[in-house]
């Protein structure tokens, strides 16, 4: 014990732990043993560990005013204010030193005005009021920082006020707040299954059930969500290889699996017309290749074709990804994945009522996707910095004509560059 408290005063925790570890195990009521072992545990950020040790202090000796006054901070913490104020008024009640009374009745005080804001947020949220609710949320959980049923209630103003990327980081918070918290990581796989992004929706259902095999909402959405994501994975998988028909049948199967999330059914349509247009490069390229072997080099009929079927073949228009997520080209990948992420949010189709704007939200959330697919992808940011577009085949195969009397170079009817486009915010 003596050892410990040296070791803990010289700041060497996990030594300390191991001393006041063996002090509890060789005499299982010495008070001091876990008051000790709890100052390590809330000097380490282990509040949950110190929690039970402070009450094992309290039922050996029940007199002790500094456990009794720790327990009732970390219970504030935890937005148990009904306990957390049981222990102040008995901390004032049992002959307190005058710093212990002074901070016993200030935690009082602030207890009492914390449960004047829980009842206002709660009618608050039940008049549909959320920006008010989330603004007294705000207030309940800068003092109850370990509360995870305030940060869940705000979680649900994020949600109906918009504010997804909020949503999400309350209630990832919340999951980790309480051991067999199933219901955040069920709500977690709702939101971004509904922001499209079946990955993580699946990692997050799997979570829930870890936790609960039995969970019935959990398990019927693992089967919806794990049937969907094998869908997309199957599809881009055609794709790459580039068996783009087989991909496109099954591309319009997602869209049968998932008609209700528009952003699934978004990109279902921009990877059908990739592959479409990747079968219709196959075919010009063929067209023109024999066109070329059938009449002679000089035709000037036959120049002209080739120089039309090279202009066609490029149609796409190049794009500046690091002018469309607003990052230089020095830009680092987590300020890419921050830039994407606000963007994204920013203009997700969901957001816009009018049909004009909705359709321009779409294009924009794609190009949006498309850049942050590039920029945080090392070869294709790399192929995109020496002036050639991954997300464009057409840029990746050169040039075929150079003017005058030249060869029909390189020419492969069948290449295409790789792709692996994907709706993730992560």
């Amino acid at each position: 014990m003596e050892m410990g408290k040296k070791l803990l005063a010289a700041g060497q925790l996990a030594d300390a732990l191991s001393h006041f570890h063996a002090a509890v195990d060789g005499d299982p009521k010495n008070y001091m043993a876990y008051y000790r072992r709890a100052t390590v545990f809330l000097a380490m950020g282990k509040s949950k560990s110190a929690l039970p040790d402070l009450s094992r202090v309290i039922e050996l000796k029940p007199d002790f005013t500094s456990a009794r006054l720790q327990r009732g901070n970390l219970l504030l913490k935890q937005g148990k204010l009904d306990e957390a104020e049981s222990d102040y008024k008995k901390v004032l009640k049992s002959s307190p030193t005058e710093k212990e009374e002074k901070e016993a009745s200030g935690q009082l005080t602030k207890s009492d005005e914390l449960q004047r804001l829980l009842a206002q947020s709660r009618r608050s949220f039940q008049k549909k009021d959320y920006v008010t609710a989330a603004a007294e949320l705000d207030a309940i959980i800068d003092t109850c920082v370990w509360d995870a049923a305030s940060r869940e209630m705000r979680a649900e103003c994020w949600i109906e006020l918009g504010e997804v990327g909020k949503a999400i980081g309350d209630l990832k918070a919340a999951s980790k707040l309480r051991n067999d918290n199933t219901q955040a990581f069920y709500k977690l796989s709702t939101i971004y299954y509904n922001l499209g992004d079946h990955e993580m929706s699946l990692n997050e259902v799997r979570e829930c059930l870890k936790l609960d095999p039995d969970h019935k909402q959990c398990y019927s959405h693992y089967k919806q969500v794990k049937k969907l994501n094998k869908q997309i994975q199957s599809a881009e998988e055609l794709i790459q290889e580039q068996r783009f028909e087989e991909a496109v049948s099954k591309y319009e199967a997602v869209m049968k699996t998932e008609p209700n999330v528009h952003l699934f059914s978004l990109l279902a349509k921009a990877r059908i017309c990739h592959a479409l247009s990747q079968v219709r490069i196959i075919i010009a390229r063929t067209a023109v290749g024999l066109l070329f072997i059938k009449h002679s080099e000089g035709d000037r009929q036959i120049k002209e074709g080739l120089e039309k079927a090279q202009r066609l073949l490029k149609q796409s228009r190049k794009r500046d990804y690091y002018k469309i997520l607003g990052v230089k080209r020095t830009a680092q990948k987590k300020e890419i994945i921050k830039a994407y992420r606000k963007l994204a949010q920013q203009w997700h189709p969901d957001n816009f009522q009018d049909p004009v704007e909705k359709k321009k939200a779409e294009k924009k959330f794609i190009d949006i996707a498309q850049a942050k697919e590039v920029l945080t992808d090392p070869e294709m940011r790399t192929k995109f910095d020496h002036g050639e577009d991954p997300m464009d085949p057409e840029s990746q195969q050169g040039h075929s004509f150079h003017g005058g009397s030249q060869h029909f170079q390189g020419f492969n009817p069948f290449g295409s560059g790789p792709f692996n486009f994907k709706f993730n915010f992560n």
